[in-house]
């Protein structure tokens, strides 16, 4: 008998494929009625398998209680109550590193596009201008510039080495210094202050909820641009449209935003912001890197061994 488990909602199509190989999968998103299926399937299924915002809440533990794993497709859990999970000894995965290296190319590809504007000169040639209006506006260059990331771990470290390729300034905003060869800001203002790019790429969840706030944006200026890659709730979205409109800051590119797949449409009118879908970790090989990891989790615990990337 293969062990049941709920899969929360629609994931990778090949890992999917996977878990059916393994386990007896019972699809939460496709349900009619919610209430019904969990109670249907309550006194059998031993783990979850989540993805992105379809993570888990108490009131869906509660109704499991026979659940003994949460598997994540994804390193962020915010959308996983991890406080309740481990009050009721449940235990939680999630699948770092894998993505490290894709999340940190998409960094600095937005790096680059938001300060050399990539995108909008294509579009530039592709509309004909370029015969028409003449050579492109003029932009900002990277090397010299100061690079700050809030939240050093191991993605933040990732593309802090590609940013020294570029010729950018490394400092950084911790909790925690840590032992890296990089100038430390004791708190995000001075980070905003002193750096030319603000990249964010630190944990969501109630902890840093609209942490980039207008105290951070005033600090970092006029000339300063904000990269996110980290999760949409990090940044007051709202204080963030109105500085890009009225050019307090000189741009942003973020991949990530606070209500996706919906994104305030004055967004899209921007000519100082780059926007991408949410795509940072989203390639064949690392998406499968990631199912495979999340796959494993699942193995390891059916199989009485502990999980290979817990929680915490």
């Amino acid at each position: 008998m293969k062990p049941e488990i709920i899969v929360v909602g629609k994931i990778f199509a090949r890992t999917q494929e996977k878990l059916d190989q393994e386990f007896t999968c019972h699809k939460l998103y496709e349900a009619p009625e919610r209430d019904a299926f969990l109670k249907q399937h309550a006194g059998k299924v031993r783990a979850l398998a989540t993805f992105g915002a379809s993570g888990a809440d108490a009131k869906l533990m509660d109704a499991l209680p026979k659940l003994e794993i949460i598997a994540n497709f994804g390193v962020g859990v915010d959308a996983i109550d991890v406080a309740a999970a481990r009050q009721r000894k449940i235990i939680v995965t999630n699948t770092p590193d894998v993505l490290n290296e894709c999340v940190s190319d998409t960094a600095m590809a937005l790096v680059l596009n938001t300060l050399r504007r990539f995108p909008a000169s294509e579009t530039y040639l592709r509309s004909g201008y370029w015969a028409a209006r003449g050579a492109f506006e003029l932009t900002a260059s990277l090397g010299g510039r100061s690079l700050g990331i809030l939240g050093l771990g191991r993605i933040g470290e990732s593309i802090a080495r590609r940013a020294l390729a570029f010729g950018m300034k490394i400092r950084y905003h911790n909790r925690r210094r840590k032992d890296v060869p990089y100038a430390y800001d004791a708190d995000l203002v001075a980070l905003a202050k002193n750096s030319d790019v603000l990249l964010i790429v630190t944990p969501g969840g109630t902890a840093t909820a609209k942490l980039v706030n207008a105290k951070v944006l005033d600090a970092l200026g006029p000339r300063g641009y904000v990269v996110n890659v980290a999760r949409g709730s990090v940044v007051d979205e709202q204080v963030l449209l109105r500085y890009l409109q009225e050019k307090k800051i000189a741009g942003a590119g973020l991949d990530v935003f606070e209500k996706e797949p919906n994104v305030p449409a004055e967004f899209y009118a921007l000519d100082n912001a780059v926007l991408y879908p949410h795509v940072a970790s989203a390639t064949v090989e690392t998406r499968k890197a990631m199912g495979d990891l999340q796959v494993e989790n699942l193995h390891l615990h059916f199989a009485g061994k502990p999980a290979k990337t817990p929680v915490g």
